[in-house]
């Protein structure tokens, strides 16, 4: 009979399938939502025009300010910003309709001034969009190999019971199936319920996401390094990993907390374009945390005792 872990601490291997199933269900509902929705491009990828706008006085209304625009620029989506603010997304347009939309909102120079205040306006090209998600996903691409050919050379030295390249791949697929995915899955569900649109700080989000959570993993799977090469008495490779989880525990939480406590300030204080970047931010995080602890080691012992079997 294998034997249990029996370690201070709480017995995180012991009860690895109910994390495990905990997280399945979380990724198999982020690959529905994804799915069945995808994400909504923002026009950084399919491109377009932004412009954010702030009114001095009160917000003219939404219906009929988009059946104005609409004759000029075809379809319009507008949202509001604060108080007082409105961010505006449509076709690409040159600088003559730009200045054309100002003067529709309120913002021509008369000898009275202006009534609003435009604030941003960004416009990308179509191919432009095209190239950056391409870009987008070799650097997801990249990223992702150069983790696993590092921590193959780092663990090189370790490879009983577990082979060095098992820990990079591990650490890389958890941070791609579980951290990078599920923030995906919830940013499909909120472009479908609330529109909310995903732009090149979203891939900035996830390329953050997966080097937190590689770098959370690598504290705990460094620790498993250690253990096992100050092993004196005969131990399982279970009791050794759940040992090095719980030494690690409130290190990684310590951590994770106080990155949270800055990105909540930045959602709540922080501008409209930081926003939604911040929330990625923050449910990569929280995830990241949990499969650091929860999900990485586990499925490490998993594998061992799979390996061991064959």
């Amino acid at each position: 009979m294998r034997p249990r872990p029996v370690s201070n601490g709480m017995n995180i291997i012991g009860h690895k399938y109910i994390f495990l199933s905990f997280s399945g269900l979380l990724v198999a509902a982020s690959l529905a939502a994804f799915g069945l929705w995808g994400l909504k491009p923002g026009i950084d990828f399919t491109g377009g025009s932004l412009l954010e706008v702030e009114f001095k006085d009160a917000r003219p209304d939404f219906s009929s300010l988009a059946k104005t625009l609409e004759s000029e620029l075809g379809s319009v989506l507008i949202q509001p910003v604060g108080d007082k603010g409105l961010l505006l997304r449509f076709k690409h347009i040159d600088e003559d309709l730009h200045q054309r939309v100002l003067r529709v909102l309120g913002a021509g120079s008369g000898e009275q001034g202006s009534s609003l205040v435009e604030k941003r306006f960004d416009t990308i090209g179509p191919t432009i969009g095209q190239e950056l998600k391409r870009r987008s996903l070799i650097a997801l691409a990249i990223a992702s190999l150069g983790i696993i050919i590092y921590l193959a050379w780092a663990f090189r030295n370790i490879s009983r019971p577990v082979s060095s390249w098992k820990y990079g791949l591990i650490a890389v697929v958890v941070a791609f199936l579980h951290d990078v995915l599920i923030p995906t899955g919830i940013f499909s569900a909120l472009g479908y319920y609330k529109n909310i649109e995903v732009d090149t700080l979203f891939i900035t989000a996830l390329l953050t996401i997966l080097g937190f959570s590689v770098h959370d993993t690598i504290v705990v799977f460094d620790r498993i390094r250690e253990n096992l090469r100050k092993l004196q008495v005969p131990e399982s490779f279970d009791v050794t990993v759940n040992r090095s989880v719980n030494e690690t525990l409130v290190r990684s939480i310590n951590t994770s907390f106080t990155v949270l406590l800055v990105l909540c300030v930045i959602f709540f204080l922080g501008g409209e374009t930081t926003r939604y970047f911040s929330l990625a931010l923050i449910f990569g995080i929280v995830f990241g945390t949990y499969s650091s602890i929860f999900i990485a080691s586990p499925l490490l012992v998993i594998w061992n005792n799979l390996t061991q079997k064959s």
